[in-house]
């Protein structure tokens, strides 16, 4: 599946709702949506400026939605759903969540921190409507670029 619009993410990721994580070692499982959004605020708190690291929290959870069965590791599914919408760097960023990074690569780790802790956190993130803006300020940039290269 390959997203082609905003509003196509958008449907995905509220279809999230609802939808559980396996559980971790310690038996939680947590609300993909919810995790989404925390993972995404905890970035957005983190790195401010680095729009296209914050979209990588707000969507790494979608490759559980497009491989429930478990069969597979779900990055690299969420990372080609997004690729041709959000760019090259999301895609790498959401299909090794949440390997462990390279030394030396802070977004990696980044992500793969604020996934952890936003699986524990408790607190409000907002609502996904607020991350419409900077969804289609990444999918605008990544347009501009491709038509470039």
């Amino acid at each position: 599946m390959e997203l082609r619009s905003v509003e196509e993410l958008m449907d995905l990721l509220y279809a999230c709702r609802g939808v559980r994580d396996a559980p971790d070692p310690a038996g939680r499982s947590v609300d993909l949506h919810e995790h989404a959004l925390r993972t995404a605020a905890l970035l957005r708190r983190s790195r401010p400026a680095d729009k296209e690291l914050q979209v990588s929290g707000l969507v790494h959870p979608v490759g559980r939605l497009l491989r429930p069965d478990g069969t597979t590791a779900p990055g690299p599914h969420a990372a080609e759903a997004v690729r041709a919408l959000l760019g090259p760097r999301v895609a790498r960023l959401v299909r090794h969540h949440p390997g462990h990074g390279r030394s030396g690569d802070d977004d990696r780790l980044s992500l793969r921190q604020a996934a952890e802790e936003g699986r524990l956190a408790g607190f409000d993130a907002g609502v996904l409507e607020d991350w419409r803006t900077v969804l289609e300020l990444v999918a605008a940039r990544n347009s501009r670029l491709g038509a470039v290269d």
